[in-house]
């Protein structure tokens, strides 16, 4: 993570994303620098507006469907009890039935 925030830290003071600058400000840091990293990084953000990922990844994520489905997970939720008892009372009534046959 400390190679994206050096990328962070370079775009904020306005300073170019290069590889000796990332270098550089890891070292400053006390880092020890795995090279091929910084490549990897420089180039995966070469092309890349980042001011723009930025103000998309602070967007609020639209959640709307999630407290709807609360209330209807609930009604099911109670429904179910409800069924199994229903279940549980006509097996107790049909056990009864079959046990009074037994007598008489």
């Amino acid at each position: 993570m400390e190679y994206v925030y050096a990328a962070l830290l370079l775009h904020a003071a306005g300073k170019e994303i290069t590889e000796e600058n990332i270098k550089n400000l890891l070292q400053a840091a006390g880092v020890e620098v795995d090279e091929a990293r910084v490549k990897a990084l420089v180039a995966a953000l070469e092309g890349v507006n980042i001011e723009e990922v930025i103000e998309k990844a602070a967007m609020p994520v639209a959640v709307a469907a999630a407290p709807a489905a609360a209330p209807a997970a609930e009604a099911a939720a109670e429904e179910a009890p409800a069924e199994e008892e229903e279940e549980e009372e006509e097996k107790e009534e049909e056990a009864l039935a079959g046990l009074g046959a037994l007598f008489g």
